[in-house]
């Protein structure tokens, strides 16, 4: 074995080292990690959607056997649920504002409209004591707690991200890679998230305007 290939692979090892080195230094590895923290927070938050979303038709069909004549509000509560449904967030998306509105947006017309049939409730004393209504009604609220925690766990991690984007000296680092700030929850919803909504609407006479 020559000198020249004994000293080949030390370089080799000495430069990958020193790379290493400086992209950790630089906050490359810093800026990977927090993304990732981003992407697992807003897996849970469209996991908790998607989970008040597959209690919505067993719901609207215990109010139907009550009170079949609420078309409207089952049309609403339909039509809501479909668009929120045909919104597909992937983390590439979650780089995009536009894209991030309009999953908001959809997704707070499914909130009211769930708050619609709710109060529905309020006119149909037998609905309210269905044991099964109140089982949903209960697994509603649960999730309406849990998409709560997750939406502000997931701000949390964005404001997290966005400033180690914008800090000195990983601002370099981050404009170098293309690593751009990330669109968060409009402000309207980041106040919306301090406090769990509540789905029980029987004693507000507004939910049932």
């Amino acid at each position: 074995m020559t000198r020249q290939s004994i000293v080949k692979p030390i370089l080799l090892a000495a430069v990958l080292a020193t790379s290493t080195v400086g992209l950790s230094g630089c906050g490359y590895n810093n800026l990977q990690a927090q993304d990732e923290q981003v992407t697992a927070s807003w897996s849970e938050v469209v996991n908790q959607y998607q989970r008040r979303s597959d209690l919505v038709p067993n719901l609207v069909k215990v109010v139907q056997q009550y009170a079949d004549q609420e078309q409207e509000v089952f049309t609403q509560v339909a039509e809501a649920r479909s668009r929120a449904g045909g919104i597909t967030m992937t983390p590439e998306l979650l780089n995009d504002p536009e894209a991030m509105e309009r999953y908001a947006e959809a997704q707070g017309q499914m909130t009211g409209a769930l708050s619609r049939l709710m109060a529905v409730s309020e006119r149909y004393p037998e609905l309210k004591s269905d044991a099964l209504f109140q089982d949903l009604q209960a697994q509603l609220e649960g999730t309406e707690n849990r998409i709560a925690v997750a939406r502000n766990r997931y701000i949390q991690e964005v404001q997290g991200y966005n400033t180690t984007v914008r800090q000195f000296p990983t601002n370099i680092t981050a404009k170098v890679f293309g690593l751009d700030t990330k669109p968060n929850f409009t402000v309207e919803n980041e106040q919306a998230i301090s406090t769990a909504p509540s789905v029980d609407f029987g004693d507000s006479k507004e939910a049932a305007k």
